[in-house]
């Protein structure tokens, strides 16, 4: 996942919504979202390449109204071939029962065993006591990224953000851009869950960032700029699905997938349905 819009507690019907984008190589294996018959309440894509560590996913949502979603931070210099996958913390949150500030406390010591990575988590089985996180296992020092060793509470007011591969609301020229279409797409949105394509059509954008806009990763400067948009296509590395995620503060939720390859769409999915109480919470729906 490359680029994450999402609005926390920003809207007057919706306490979140998420624009997102998952760029990866057109040849790694993934499983299209669905729910997943290991977890029924889980409802996510799932990456099925051969790596260390469980299979996780990039972007979920759970009928109890936990939200996940993860991305890489590009730093190619101090990346270990040997390290987990990032994807398994994703699913780890969605399939456990740790609200998000748990699931850092109880996980930090295991963060070291990743390459750079952004986790975001959210948990709106309890409306009144909602809470969103966003934990990296890097932090920048100057121009350099650097292991963390501690973990303070990252929990989010609410507000419109971006995180693409460096830190949250990091200004990259993808996230400035985008994040501004996205706060007008959520102001024009009624709240009643229509209109998903108004969010895709965002996170379609080809627009490449000017030279003197791209920051400085580690990878050269044509690379650079290919990975500069919100939508990135490349023979053989692009955007490969687009998703967009509205709850309802009813509980009723939308996911969209649209998924693509190198020739273009191949394939789109609407999953609807309605929150389940998690155990001690006021829930109703």
């Amino acid at each position: 996942m490359c680029l994450i819009l999402f609005a926390w507690k920003s809207h007057p019907d919706y306490p979140l919504v998420v624009a997102a984008n998952r760029d990866e190589f057109y040849e790694r294996d993934t499983e299209q979202m669905k729910w997943w018959d290991d977890h029924p309440h889980v409802l996510a894509g799932k990456d099925k390449a051969d790596v260390l560590g469980s299979p996780g996913t990039w972007l979920g949502f759970s009928k109890i109204g936990r939200f996940a979603a993860l991305t890489n931070v590009r730093a190619p210099s101090e990346k270990n071939p040997d390290a987990r996958t990032r994807g398994e913390l994703s699913s780890m949150y969605l399939t456990g029962n740790h609200r998000p500030n748990e699931f850092i406390q109880e996980n930090a010591k295991r963060f070291q065993h990743y390459n750079g990575f952004n986790l975001l988590m959210a948990d709106l089985s309890d409306p009144e006591n909602a809470q969103m996180h966003w934990v990296s296992n890097r932090l920048m020092m100057g121009q350099n990224i650097r292991a963390r060793k501690v973990f303070p509470d990252q929990s989010l007011s609410p507000g419109v953000y971006g995180l693409s591969n460096a830190m949250l609301d990091t200004p990259w020229p993808k996230v400035n851009h985008r994040i501004a279409a996205f706060a007008q797409t959520l102001a024009m949105d009624s709240g009643e869950l229509k209109n998903a394509d108004h969010y895709l059509k965002l996170l379609a954008d080809t627009h490449e960032a000017s030279d003197h806009e791209l920051p400085s990763t580690g990878v050269s400067k044509d690379w650079e700029k290919a990975l500069s948009p919100a939508f990135i296509k490349t023979p053989l590395y692009g955007t490969r699905s687009s998703t967009v995620l509205r709850v309802r503060k009813n509980g009723a939720f939308e996911m969209v997938e649209r998924r693509f390859d190198a020739s273009g769409t191949i394939g789109h999915d609407v999953v609807t349905g309605e929150l389940t109480a998690a155990p001690g919470s006021n829930l109703a729906v």
